[in-house]
C-alpha cells in the first residue's frame, strides 16, 4: 500500500510515497458528515479473552534489590511467575516502549522471590519490576 506523505525541509515542502510493508494494514476512512440521529443499536458485549495464568496483583513490595525498568514502557508480558527458578540472561518480562517489544532479561541466576508489575500496567524508568534471589 503506498502512503504519501508531505515533509519540510529547510523550508522546502516535498511530496513523497513510500510502500508500507510489514504490520497490520490499515483502513482508510473517508470523513463523513455528521448523520441525524438514529435509534441507538444495541450490540452483543464482546467474549471474554483469556489471558495465561500469572498472578494479576504484585506480590510483594519492591525492595532495593529489585530489578527496575531500563524506560518507560507498558508490560505487555510477564513470562515468570514467583517461584521459579531463573537463569542469568532469561527473558522474564516483556515491556513495550515507543510501539517495540523490549525483553527485560534476568541479570543473575536466582529464584523469582517477587513480581511487582502487573499485564497493562505504565511504567516509568526506574519503577521496580521483579526481585530475585
Amino acid at each position: 500500500m503506498l502512503r504519501k506523505f508531505k515533509i519540510s525541509i529547510d523550508g522546502k515542502e516535498y511530496l513523497v510515497e513510500m510502500e508500507e510493508i510489514g504490520g497490520v494494514p490499515q483502513a482508510q476512512v473517508a470523513p463523513t458528515p455528521p448523520a441525524a440521529p438514529q435509534a441507538p443499536v444495541v450490540e452483543a458485549a464482546p467474549a471474554p479473552v483469556e489471558q495465561p495464568a500469572v498472578s494479576a496483583a504484585p506480590s510483594a513490595p519492591a525492595g532495593n534489590d529489585a530489578m527496575t525498568s531500563p524506560m518507560p514502557g507498558t508490560i505487555l508480558k510477564i513470562l515468570v511467575n514467583v517461584g521459579d527458578e531463573v537463569k542469568e540472561n532469561q527473558p522474564l518480562l516483556i515491556l513495550e516502549a515507543m510501539k517495540m517489544e523490549n525483553e527485560v532479561v534476568a541479570t543473575a541466576n536466582g529464584t523469582v522471590t517477587g513480581l511487582h508489575v502487573t499485564l497493562g500496567q505504565v511504567v516509568n524508568a526506574g519503577d521496580a519490576l521483579i526481585t530475585i534471589d
